[in-house]
């Protein structure tokens, strides 16, 4: 069977949000090269908001830069709705695949 990728369609039929959002988060790991450190943090951000909301959980320790920095992407977006997070991350998924 040979499935044609056209955008937000597949075999003629819009994908939903939440299939164009799981395609952005497979999609991305194609990437040939990685993408800056801040673009992974934006990425992070934008997927840890988009899958579970609002940030939660307490801040890690100074000591532990890579979790604060992680957290803190997430922090980020507090307030940013869920659609709206998963539509900016399906966005920048394509501006870096494309």
């Amino acid at each position: 069977m040979f499935i044609e990728w056209n955008g937000n369609y597949l075999q003629g039929y819009p994908m939903s949000l939440q299939e164009d959002f799981e395609s952005a988060a497979e999609r991305i790991k194609t990437l040939s090269t990685a993408p800056s450190n801040e673009t992974l943090l934006d990425l992070y951000g934008l997927y840890k908001q988009g899958t579970e909301g609002d940030v939660s959980g307490k801040k890690p320790s100074r000591l532990n830069l890579r979790a604060r920095a992680k957290y803190s992407a997430w922090e980020d977006r507090k307030g940013m709705g869920q659609d709206e997070a998963k539509q900016a991350y399906i966005g920048l998924v394509d501006e870096l695949v494309d």
